[in-house]
C-alpha cells in the first residue's frame, strides 16, 4: 500500500493571477513553460501524425499540435491585452517536421510575449483584466497537459504514457489547483455546467495536500474522497486517465465521486 505523505502546508495561489498569496516563493514559471515547450517540440517528429490523441475524442496528434500552437498564438496576443488573435491555425504540409517548425515558431513567439510583458503586465485573461502572469501559469499547464496527450498518442494510451513528463509532484498539485479554483467555477459561470450538488475531497497522497470541489455546499462534509497521486489527480481532472489508471482509490459514496468526475469540469 502506497504510503501518505506526511502533511505540509498547501501553496496558497490565486487564480486570477497566478500567483501565490501565502508569502512562499513563486517557482519559476516561464523556465517551466520553455522546458515544456521544449519536450513537445522534441517529441513531435517521433509520433505518426495520424496517431491517435487518446481521450480527445477523433483529434490526430497533427490537430493536437496545430492545436497548442494556436493557443500558444492566441494567449501570446491574451497577454499583452490583445483580443482580437484568433487560435485557429491552419495545418502546415511537409508532415511532423513542418508539424515541429509551427509548434516551434508559436512556442518562442508565446515566450517572447510573455517577457516583454513580464508578471505584471496589463493582460485579458480567462476571467478578465489580469496581470499577465496569469498566462505565464495557464500556459504551463496547458502545454504539460497536452504534452502527455503528445505521448499518449505515440503510447497508444495515456496509461501507457504515465512517466513520459518528468516533472514533479508539485507541479502537478498545482495543475489540480487550477482546475479547482479556476476552472470548475469558470465552467459553472459560462453555464456549461451546474453547481455540483456533490462534495468531493481531492487529496494528492504523495504529498500530503488536498483540495474540496463542490466547496459551494458550505460546512458540508465531503460524501466522497479521492485519494492518489497529484499526477494521476490532474490527469484524473482534465479526463486523461481512469480512477484505475490515475492510481486512484474512492473513499465514500462511489457514486457522488464519479457524478463529479463525469461533470464537465474543464473546457
Amino acid at each position: 500500500m502506497r504510503e501518505t505523505a506526511v502533511p505540509t502546508p498547501r501553496p496558497e495561489v490565486d487564480p486570477r493571477s497566478g500567483r501565490r498569496t501565502d508569502g512562499g516563493p513563486e517557482p519559476d514559471r516561464l523556465a517551466l513553460l520553455a522546458r515544456l515547450q521544449d519536450e513537445f517540440a522534441a517529441a513531435v517528429p517521433g509520433v505518426d501524425p495520424d496517431a491517435r490523441v487518446p481521450a480527445c475524442g477523433d483529434w490526430r496528434a497533427r490537430e493536437l499540435v496545430v492545436h497548442l500552437a494556436g493557443v500558444h498564438h492566441w494567449a501570446a496576443g491574451m497577454a499583452q491585452g490583445d483580443t482580437s488573435r484568433s487560435e485557429d491555425l491552419a495545418e502546415p504540409d511537409g508532415g511532423a517536421p513542418a508539424l515541429a517548425a509551427l509548434y516551434r515558431r508559436h512556442a518562442a513567439a508565446l515566450l517572447a510575449a510573455l517577457d516583454v510583458a513580464g508578471p505584471d503586465g496589463a493582460a485579458v485573461t480567462l476571467v478578465g483584466d489580469g496581470p499577465a502572469s496569469f498566462w505565464w501559469r495557464r500556459q504551463g499547464y496547458e502545454t504539460l497537459v497536452h504534452l502527455h496527450d503528445l505521448h499518449a498518442a505515440r503510447a497508444g494510451s495515456g496509461a501507457a504514457a504515465l512517466g513520459a513528463v518528468g516533472v514533479g509532484p508539485d507541479v502537478w498539485a498545482d495543475a489540480v489547483d487550477e482546475v479547482v479554483t479556476l476552472f470548475q467555477p469558470r465552467q459553472v459561470r459560462l453555464g456549461r455546467m451546474a453547481p455540483l450538488a456533490d462534495v468531493l475531497r481531492l487529496e494528492a497522497d504523495d504529498l500530503g495536500w488536498s483540495w474540496t470541489l463542490g466547496a459551494g455546499a458550505l460546512g458540508a462534509a465531503p460524501g466522497a474522497v479521492v485519494r492518489g497521486p497529484a499526477r494521476g489527480l490532474a490527469l484524473l481532472l482534465w479526463g486523461r486517465l481512469t480512477l484505475a489508471e490515475a492510481g486512484a482509490v474512492v473513499e465514500g459514496d462511489g457514486a457522488a465521486a464519479r457524478r463529479v468526475l463525469d461533470a464537465p469540469l474543464v473546457p
